[in-house]
Parts: C-alpha cells; sequence; structure tokens
C-alpha cells in the first residue's frame, strides 16, 4: 500500500529547498563574513588616514 502523503506540505516543502538553494547561490556570488567586511572597513579607514597624513597644510 502506498504512503498518504499531504500535498499542501510537500508543496510548501519543495518551496522551501528552493529558496534555500537560491539563497546558497546568492550567498556564494554575493556574500561575505562579517569577518571579511570588518577587515575591509579597516584596511578603507587606513588608507583614508594615511592619505589624510600625506597632505599639506595650505592657507
Amino acid at each position: 500500500m502506498a504512503e498518504v502523503v499531504n500535498l499542501r506540505q510537500a508543496r510548501k516543502e519543495a518551496a522551501r529547498k528552493a529558496a534555500r538553494a537560491l539563497a546558497d547561490a546568492n550567498a556564494a556570488k554575493f556574500g561575505r563574513t562579517a569577518a571579511a567586511r570588518a577587515v575591509q572597513d579597516a584596511q578603507a579607514e587606513k588608507a583614508a588616514r594615511d592619505l589624510d597624513g600625506h597632505r599639506r597644510e595650505t592657507e
């Protein structure tokens, strides 16, 4: 005898799997970890400080 399946639940589960696959693909394509963002922000701040440190003061 076949197993009884609730079609509504099966449809929702399929939608969840598809959304998760899309989210994983987007994370791989666009995502960065919090640590990577922090490193990049720190590097940008240091570069700005270094550039400002080399400016001449003219009035």
